[in-house]
């Protein structure tokens, strides 16, 4: 009977070179943008997805003049790729931080959090924990810490992430807020006023001015029309330009609040189901970790900078 280990051990493992381009391709769809990417040419790229495709004895891409797609097998292919590559970033991380005689902390997080909440915090957790070396990657859906081998997440949503552990940052307070400008030009210190105003809807939580007039005893037969953004960012954007007015959390926009660059409209805030979340993985947890999940929830208490009223 054929020994299928030593079959698997003797396998060539492809060059790292044909792997990344591979999967830049891959992701892109495209051996002009990953040749751009990894500073290569299309020729370049080509070639070494040849090789690969050769080494493995299977088709990786449908080639249609110009155009690629992946072929059946190649899609699986990357999907997997993607992983591992992810993975060995990591162990390189890792590595690197062990040798400076640092604390490697990963972290998934929500991009507009991060950016608008908890990088602008992160120096001070730097200050107290100089033996850390913090990297974030976005994150919006739950992942498999196996596999992506995160320590930490902050998650948005509900308590729902199957093998973990979930600890509960903090509800989100929504508010409604504006331009001053555009508050005084529409007559929004009238609160009864603000259904008929120009309104700034976030795609992916269309129900929210309805939901808040609701709050204000103002049932509206049909959704509040208005510009419809799928970023929190671009909101708070708009917002502040003077197009709209705007449901943001108070989190997001504590700068342009306390800089006069966006009103409350109302003191009345509308509280989802929804709440955020400290992910780690089930089981042990890494002293860093915990660490960070202690500055975290100090900073969310903080009434100067808070997340939420309590």
């Amino acid at each position: 009977m054929r020994d299928m280990s030593k079959t698997r051990q003797n396998l060539p493992v492809p060059s790292f070179a044909s792997l990344r381009a591979f999967e830049c391709a891959a992701r892109h769809g495209s051996f002009t943008l990953a040749a751009e990417e990894l500073h290569l040419t299309q020729s370049a790229v080509s070639r070494q997805v040849k090789d690969l495709e050769a080494m493995l004895g299977f088709t990786l891409f449908r080639r249609n003049g110009r155009r690629v797609a992946l072929s059946d097998a190649g899609a699986d292919f990357a999907s997997e790729l993607a992983i591992d590559l992810e993975r060995l970033k990591q162990t390189v991380t890792r590595a690197v931080a062990a040798g400076n005689a640092r604390s490697a902390l990963r972290i998934a997080t929500l991009s507009t959090f991060a950016c608008r909440w908890l990088i602008p915090r992160l120096p001070d957790f730097e200050a107290q924990n100089p033996e850390v070396e913090i990297s974030l990657s976005a994150r919006i859906k739950p992942f498999s810490f196996d596999e992506e081998r995160f320590d930490l997440a902050i998650h948005y949503g509900v308590q729902d992430w199957p093998d973990t552990q979930m600890t509960k940052l903090c509800e989100e307070e929504i508010i409604a807020v504006s331009a001053p400008e555009f508050r005084d030009r529409h007559g929004l210190k009238d609160v009864n006023k603000i259904a008929n105003a120009p309104l700034l809807h976030l795609e992916t939580r269309p129900t929210y001015w309805s939901d808040w007039l609701r709050l204000l005893g103002q049932d509206t037969p049909h959704a509040p029309r208005g510009k419809i953004y799928d970023q929190f960012s671009m909101i708070i954007a708009a917002a502040s330009a003077g197009l709209g007015a705007a449901l943001c959390p108070r989190y997001l926009i504590e700068d342009e609040l306390s800089q006069g660059n966006l009103v409350p409209l109302s003191e009345k805030p509308l509280l989802t189901n929804n709440a955020y979340y400290l992910v780690t993985p089930a089981g042990a947890v890494s002293p860093v970790a915990q660490n960070f999940t202690r500055w975290v929830k100090t900073q969310v208490s903080r009434r100067k900078t808070p997340l939420n009223k309590q």
